[in-house]
């Protein structure tokens, strides 16, 4: 990519939104910096399918003082901006020349030299920082790209996905989860969908269980809530809501990854209609117009990220034990979103799949007439929950599959049940009889945790 965006770009409304002297700017938007990715096409949701997003290259561009200028000149290909904590550095995806796989940099946020971070036979996107030294990204694998984090020097990297498919890192949350995206249903679907992690790997869960449209690119913003693209339109999580809301922006394509201005206002992508390429532009919510920032008729500008200062995420002590198994202990398998059983199961069937995607039976426990059952299951492998009658015929399943970390003890409400429809606070009718877990190992029994 040696063609450069031209300057100015619309520059009356860079100058406008980003502040310049004179110009009658509010204080709280004076001085601001941005970094955006900048390509000559951009596939947003490429890479849960193990594709390239930018099959022709990318550049991160500096946009200061009413101009924009290249970030990493040097590189021959650089995007996914991540700024650190005191907004000092930045975090990125890399190429030093054109037939390199990505690989992780990082660089001061003012300009200087890329440093090399974690370089590896096949690509590393979307890097983000975490805050005990690490950082998190995806790693292009021969089953997709999966979950990784390592320390910033790039020595101790650690697996956090445990699922064939694609799984790509969107944000750290204040809360210390990771934000992500795969497919639905999890580990087999081709919907867009978002889902939280913890630092260690455990507690994969769905950010909500109201699976619709495509959803990727969220950002969790100053008040908490994660907005992201949602079929091209932009949506949002609020822990006041079960379900995803709607966010009534002006007209266009989203791209997600939205950024937040220090006065609140949203930095965007949208491609507007008519319009072949996403553009940079301000919103403030609620607002019925947007100012647009920088524009290029033949280049994508995504991704924005505000360079400053912001809170640092809470750590996450991990609370695996030194096992090879997980226990779970379901509330009520009788509940779901999808509608609440009118029997009781008689037992829960627990699976794993195989190298070929096959399922295959660990073994089988009771269901108690509350809907609670308590397993031990193999750790760090696929696992699917099949709830049975008394003859053994299938009463309802779950369509993907989840992972327990080894040493994982977990605790959930019910099947494709999200924390609104959690039971009273009673003790389940399984722990009266028993607190110790059925072994559910099937042929991978090798070494029985705790």
């Amino acid at each position: 990519m040696r063609r450069r965006i031209a300057i100015p770009l619309g520059l009356g409304a860079m100058l406008a939104v980003l502040g310049a002297a004179g110009t009658g700017i509010p204080p709280a938007r004076e001085n601001v910096t941005v970094i955006v990715t900048a390509a000559p096409v951009y596939e947003p949701l490429a890479a849960l399918r193990g594709g390239e997003r930018f099959p022709r290259g990318a550049e991160l561009l500096l946009v200061r003082a009413g101009k924009m200028t290249p970030l990493a000149p040097g590189m021959a290909a650089s995007a996914d901006a991540s700024v650190s904590f005191d907004g000092k550095t930045v975090l990125f995806a890399g190429k030093k020349t054109p037939g390199d796989r990505w690989a992780l940099w990082t660089m001061a946020a003012d300009g200087g030299t890329p440093q090399l971070v974690l370089t590896a036979a096949t690509d590393l996107i979307r890097p983000l920082w975490m805050p005990d030294g690490r950082m998190v990204y995806g790693r292009r694998t021969a089953q997709g790209f999966a979950l990784e984090t390592a320390a910033l020097d790039g020595s101790g990297t650690r697996r956090l996905s445990y699922l064939p498919g694609n799984f790509v890192p969107d944000d750290l949350l204040r809360d210390g989860r990771v934000l992500f995206e795969s497919g639905y249903p999890l580990g087999e679907g081709t919907t867009a969908e978002m889902y939280l992690v913890y630092a260690d790997g455990s507690g994969v869960e769905s950010v909500r269980c109201d699976h619709g449209r495509a959803r990727a690119h969220g950002r969790e913003i100053e008040d908490g809530d994660i907005v992201f693209a949602e079929g091209g339109r932009l949506a949002r999580f609020t822990s006041a809501q079960a379900d995803a809301v709607g966010v009534a922006a002006p007209a266009g394509e989203y791209a997600g990854d939205v950024g937040q201005l220090p006065d609140g206002a949203w930095l965007v992508a949208v491609r507007r209609p008519g319009v072949r390429h996403f553009a940079l532009a301000a919103w403030t919510p609620g607002a019925r117009t947007m100012t647009v920032v920088a524009q290029d008729a033949g280049w994508d500008l995504v991704e924005p990220v505000v360079v400053a200062a912001r809170a640092t995420p809470k750590g996450h002590p991990s609370g695996l034990h030194p096992w090879t198994t997980g226990n779970l202990l379901a509330l009520d398998a009788r509940s779901s979103r999808s509608g609440d059983l009118k029997v009781v199961p008689a037992t829960v069937r627990v699976e794993t799949r195989n190298a070929k995607g096959q399922a295959l039976t660990l073994g089988t426990a009771p269901v108690y007439g509350d809907g609670s059952f308590f397993v031990q299951a193999p750790g760090d492998v696929p696992l699917r929950f099949v709830l049975l009658d008394a003859a053994g015929r299938t009463v309802r399943q779950e369509q993907g599959w989840f992972w327990v970390r080894r040493g994982e003890q977990r605790i959930c409400v019910g099947c494709h049940t999200g924390p609104e429809r959690a039971p009273d606070n009673r003790l389940p009718e399984v722990l009266v009889h028993t607190t110790t877990p059925v072994a559910v190992l099937g042929e991978v029994s090798g070494a029985r945790g705790k």
